[in-house]
Formats: structure tokens, C-alpha cells, sequence
């Protein structure tokens, strides 16, 4: 017989944490993924979580990145205009500027992440905040597809043009290099990818600053030819011409904005005081990317940079600035090759962000509470796979395209920043408080969403035939997706409590003894699994005993604390999770013990619920020689092909395990019609 283990007894290196053999499918997740994270440890979350230098490396990188594909396609949209490229330069910093601060704002309304889907919910209502949130995932969908994207197009503008054939396969190969990454964790990857990082701003510092300072002795030569387009193009388009041309080409720029909200969504993984982290963190990200998207449309304009084909402009820009030599081909190679790396960086946000909107929507239920749950390394596992999944759809779909790409992109990025303006605007003017802060913050909500929404219109109405329509096809479907999983969580959910309601209040049994009785180690016992306390439980525990009258001397309700993406917040997740389990457990007993039934508890903290009841069972089971165990699951009059995407089969897994283990396993139906 197998000696019992408490819940803070290590495993043996060779076993589970129930004695039996660790899986050669086990060995080669531990070895590709990595071990399972401890939750007994209290300083797990400061291990996992970043400080601001990191979040703007696994972040950050998201919104840098997006230079490599942005000013170019603002600067390409100007034609032979590109006179305008000053004003360009200049309302793009200024338009990164506007949207962080904004995003500050949101920061310390939500410093416990959640973005643009928070922000929605919260302040413009439920429904709206769906849609935000299933624009987002989109949005993370395709954060994804456009770095791989963009960084294939950077690292083969290295190659001769026949080399293209494989600049898709590569991509592909990119992705699931990165999914594997994000099964390790988060901060893993991110420290993994910081090199890349800071390689990519020096490379680009050296570029943007060398060739400004370059071309500045033909300053004053520059500016008269500004002057001198101006003027022609203010007498051929005229004003109202000019300014569409201006405000056509800055809403093309878009994708440089795309990534300023990942550090709002990503709050959730940031060093506490979170706040604080994420602020400074957005600082870092505004600074870099306004220099590095305005430096770029300005040497774009200084260099009379071109498109050719099968190069991107940055390509062509840091070629023309280092020249044939030896050293100039090694220092492009190097610049290009760190752009590729960084953009790939930068679909790192993707699986960051994309996860935790999933995650948040399930607590919420619009999507499928199992999108909730943490792997056992601390991450939403089935949102990373999903991400990765989807990505390469779209890879696949747009043929690697970046100016395909980015309009798909562009539409749900200001989707979402349009509703988040939106509700700080009316959150603030909700505000008592008229101080300055108030009306200053007022004003920078309006600007910011007059910008947005400028954007928004603007894309969707130019690019609407060149891959809008399908952005806003497939987002509709999401949202219509998410309002249905919603409406049948909620019926099922009034069905259960309407079916059970009557057993919260069963009166005490006439010959229930007073004094508290537990069930002995020899006796015939029933082991219940449970979660919340409730009718699913109590109709179990009911139905055992009915169905097995005089059988059974006691028992043991099991339950296991899954710490998935709601509880899991900070160091006072795993006590907090427990002083709940256990006040719900001990209200089971005292139901039991009310029918004069002897009762007892056992639980255990995990991040999966099947394996975790599977450990724990196998330790019960130890401690009580004969037992039986029970699961309620809900069925079903007229089982669908969705019921089982919705509804977890948690039950039937834990029976499929527990009887390989040579355990009793029955499942009691909840009925719903």
C-alpha cells in the first residue's frame, strides 16, 4: 500500500505527486515547455511577472515593431507628394503621444489589466465590451500574422528576389517557435528575446540619427523644396485636395499606432506596483516609437527612398546609408536581421495579449470558460494554442502580404481604441471633480478620439475591396459567436438553479446526531467531487445515498481550487483561493451532517482541475481503503455538437483516469431539458 502524502509533500523525480510513473509524454513536455510552476511557493508570481525594462522588451516590442511597416506605408500613400512628409513626421509622434497618455489614463482606472475590453465593459456596458473584446482578439490574431509577416519580408530582402518561394514556409516555422516559447512562460520568452531588442534600437539609432545628420547640411536645401511642393501642390489638388491627400496617407499609417495598447492589456504580468510598471513601461514605448516612426518618414523624404520590389523601404534606406563597402553591407545585414528578430519579438504581444483577452471574456463567459484556465507553467495554454492556430489561417489566407495585412489590422486595432476613448471621454465627464487634471484629461480623450475614429473611417471606407471587408466579416462573426456562448451559459446556468434551488434549505434529519462525526479510515466511504457550493453538489451527494441506501458510512467531499486567470492576481491568490475552498467544504459537511451522514474534506490547489483530481483521488484513496468516488455532470435532453466545447468533460476525464488507477468512478447526470 502506498504511503499517504500531504498537499506539501515534493514528488519523488521519477513519480507524480500520487506515486505513480512519470509518462514519457510527460518527460517530453517537462523537457520542450518546461516543469510545472510550485504554487506553494510564494514568490511564484514575482518569478513569472516582469519588471518595466521587460514588459518593454516582450510588450513593447509590439508597438517599436510596428516601424517597420507603418511610416512605410503612410510614406508610400503621399505618391510624389512627399513634400509632405514633415507633416506626416510630425502628426504621427504627435498622434503615439496622444493615444499613451490616453492610455495612462486607462491604466490607472484598470491596473489589473484588461485594455480596451475592460475599459468597454465597464464604462460603455456589457455588450459593447464584447465587442471590444472580440475586435481584440482579432487584433491579436493578426499582431501576430503581420510581425511574422513583416519580419520575413525584412530577413529575405537580404536574398535574391527567387529566394521568396520560401519566405512563407519560414513564417510558419516562426509561429511555432513561438508557441512553444509561450507554453514555457512568459517571462522566459521575453528574457530569451531581450538581446534582439536592444540590438534593434541600436541598429536603428544609428541608422535614423546617422542619416539625418547625414543629409544636415542640405537642411535649408530640403526645406525650400518642401516649400516649392507645397506650393505646386496646393495649385494642382488645392486645399481641400492637399488635406485629403494628407489625411488619406496618415490614415494609412495606422498600423504604426497598432501597438500601444498591449501594455494596458498586459498589466496582468507586470512587477506590482502594476500601475506604476505600466506606466513607466508606456513611457519607454511612446519615446521610442514616436522618434523611430517620425525619423524614419524623415529619412524616407531626406534619402528620396523608393519602393522596390522584393525590398522593404527600411532596406532600401539603410543600404543607401551605409554604402557597398565591407562594413556597410555587414552593418545593413545586421540592421535588417535585427528588424526581422524584432518583429518576431513582437508577435510575442500577440500570444501575450491575445490569451489574456480570452481569458478575461471567459470568466465572463463569452467565450468557453475552459479559455480560462492556467497550464501548469502559469499560462492560458488553450489561448496560446488558439492564437498560434489562428495566425497561421491568416498567414496563410493573405499569403504573408503586409500591405494586405495591415489594413485587416488597422480596422480592430481602432475599433478598440475608438470605444476606449470613447468611455474615458464620458467617464471623465461623469466626473464631479471640475479641476484642471479633469478638463485637461477631457480634452485628451476628445483628440484622441477625433484621431481614432479619423483613422477608423478612413481605412475601413479606402480599403474596404483590399481585405476590410473581411476584418469586419470575420469580427462580426466573433461578436455574434460570443453573444451566443453567453445566452446558453445563462440559460443553462437558470435551469440548474432553478432544478436544485430547493436543496440549499433541506431541514435537518430527525436522527442526525449532535455531535460533528468524520468517517473512519476502515469504513465504506463515498468520495464527492464539488466545486462552488451548490445544487450540483448537494443533488450528488443526495442522489448517492439514495440510490446506495445503508452502503456507505461517511463521506468525503473532494474538491480541487483550479488558480486559472481570474484568481490568479498577485502573492495573495493561492491563500485567498483556499480560505474559499474551504468555507465552501465545510458547508458540505455540515449538510451531511445534518442528514446524520459522517463527513470529512480534502482539497488541493492546481492549475488544471483533471490532473489535479486525479492526484488528490489517488491520495484519498490511500487514506480511506474502501472508497467509491462520484462526479456530477451536467447532460443534456438533446445533446448538440457545441455542448461539449462549452461544457468541460471534466467528469469523464477523471473517471478515464481514476479507473486506469483501478478506482471506483460513477457519474451522476444533472439533467437539463
Amino acid at each position: 500500500m502506498q504511503t499517504p502524502r500531504t498537499p506539501d509533500s515534493p514528488p519523488d523525480s521519477n513519480e507524480t505527486r500520487s506515486g505513480t510513473p512519470i509518462s514519457l509524454r510527460t518527460r517530453l513536455r517537462s523537457i520542450l515547455i518546461g516543469p510545472p510552476r510550485d504554487l506553494r511557493d510564494r514568490s511564484v508570481y514575482e518569478h513569472i511577472s516582469l519588471i518595466a525594462f521587460l514588459a518593454w522588451v516582450g510588450l513593447g516590442a509590439d508597438g517599436l515593431s510596428s516601424s517597420s511597416y507603418g511610416p512605410e506605408e503612410a510614406f508610400k500613400a503621399l505618391g510624389d507628394h512627399t513634400y509632405l512628409a514633415v507633416g506626416l513626421a510630425l502628426l504621427t509622434a504627435i498622434t503615439v503621444f496622444v493615444i499613451s497618455a490616453a492610455y495612462n489614463g486607462i491604466i490607472e482606472l484598470f491596473p489589473h489589466g484588461g485594455g480596451g475590453y475592460f475599459v468597454a465593459t465597464k464604462l460603455l456596458g456589457k455588450r459593447v465590451g464584447a465587442v471590444s473584446g472580440s475586435a481584440l482578439v482579432v487584433d491579436y490574431v493578426l499582431t501576430i500574422t503581420i510581425s511574422i509577416a513583416a519580419a520575413g519580408d525584412a530577413l529575405f530582402s537580404l536574398f535574391p528576389y527567387e529566394y521568396q518561394a520560401w519566405k512563407l514556409p519560414v513564417e510558419i516555422l516562426l509561429i511555432v517557435v513561438l508557441l512553444l516559447m509561450n507554453l514555457r512562460g512568459v517571462r522566459e520568452s521575453v528574457l530569451t528575446l531581450t538581446p534582439i531588442f536592444l540590438l534593434f534600437i541600436i541598429t536603428h539609432l544609428i541608422l535614423i540619427v546617422g542619416a539625418i545628420f547625414m543629409h544636415a547640411s542640405e537642411t535649408p536645401e530640403t526645406a525650400r523644396e518642401v516649400q516649392t511642393g507645397f506650393s505646386n501642390g496646393l495649385a494642382t489638388l488645392g486645399a481641400g485636395g492637399l488635406a485629403l491627400l494628407f489625411i488619406h496617407a496618415y490614415s494609412l499609417g495606422g498600423g504604426t499606432y497598432t501597438g500601444i495598447e498591449a501594455v494596458s492589456n498586459g498589466l496582468a504580468i507586470m512587477r506590482e506596483p502594476r500601475a506604476q510598471t505600466g506606466k513607466r513601461t508606456m513611457l519607454y514605448m511612446s519615446i521610442s516609437l514616436a522618434l523611430t516612426a517620425a525619423g524614419l518618414i524623415l529619412c524616407y523624404l531626406l534619402w528620396d527612398i523608393r519602393h522596390v520590389e522584393g525590398k522593404t523601404m527600411n532596406a532600401v534606406l539603410s543600404s543607401s546609408f551605409a554604402g557597398g563597402s565591407t562594413v556597410g553591407q555587414g552593418f545593413t545585414i545586421l540592421t535588417l536581421v535585427s528588424e526581422g528578430a524584432l518583429l518576431v519579438v513582437a508577435a510575442q504581444a500577440g500570444f501575450v495579449g491575445g490569451p489574456r483577452v480570452l481569458a478575461n471574456m471567459a470568466v465572463d463567459s463569452w467565450m468557453p470558460h475552459r479559455f480560462a484556465a492556467l497550464s501548469d507553467r502559469l499560462v492560458t495554454g488553450n489561448g496560446v494554442i488558439l492564437m498560434c492556430i489562428a495566425s497561421m489561417a491568416a498567414l496563410l489566407y493573405t499569403r504573408g502580404d503586409v500591405s494586405h495585412i495591415v489594413v485587416m489590422y488597422s480596422i480592430n486595432v481602432f475599433v478598440t481604441f475608438s470605444l476606449s476613448m470613447l468611455g474615458m471621454l464620458l467617464y471623465t465627464l461623469r466626473t464631479k471633480k471640475a479641476s484642471r487634471r479633469t478638463k485637461r484629461r477631457i480634452l485628451l480623450y476628445s483628440f484622441g478620439l477625433l484621431l481614432c475614429s479619423t483613422i477608423l473611417v478612413i481605412t475601413t471606407l479606402e480599403k474596404f475591396g483590399e481585405g476590410g471587408w473581411v476584418t469586419l466579416l470575420v469580427t462580426g462573426a466573433v461578436v455574434a459567436l460570443c453573444f451566443g456562448i453567453r445566452r446558453h451559459y445563462e440559460t443553462v446556468s437558470r435551469k440548474v438553479a432553478k432544478l436544485y434551488e430547493s436543496l440549499i434549505e433541506v431541514p435537518r434529519a430527525p436522527d442526525a446526531p449532535d455531535e460533528p462525526l468524520e468517517p473512519k479510515p476502515t469504513d465504506s466511504v463515498a468520495a464527492i467531487l464539488v466545486g462552488d457550493y451548490g445544487g450540483v453538489g448537494l443533488h450528488t451527494c443526495l442522489s448517492v445515498f439514495s440510490k446506495f441506501p445503508g452502503h456507505f458510512k461517511g463521506v468525503v467531499f473532494v474538491s480541487v481550487g483550479v488558480v486559472d486567470s481570474k484568481e490568479f492576481k498577485g502573492e495573495g491568490t493561492v491563500d485567498a483561493l483556499r480560505e474559499h475552498l474551504e468555507d465552501d467544504l465545510q458547508r458540505y459537511v455540515a449538510f451531511a451532517r445534518k442528514q446524520g451522514i459522517p463527513a470529512t474534506y480534502r482539497y488541493s490547489i492546481d492549475t488544471e482541475a483533471v490532473e489535479g483530481a486525479e492526484r488528490l483521488c489517488l491520495e484519498v484513496a490511500c487514506e480511506f481503503q474502501q472508497i467509491m468516488f462520484f462526479a456530477g455532470k451536467v447532460i443534456f435532453g438533446k445533446e448538440q455538437w457545441f455542448h461539449p466545447l462549452l461544457h468541460n468533460e471534466t467528469a469523464y476525464a477523471i473517471q478515464r483516469r481514476l479507473q486506469w488507477q483501478g478506482q471506483m468512478v460513477v457519474v451522476v447526470p444533472i439533467r437539463v431539458m
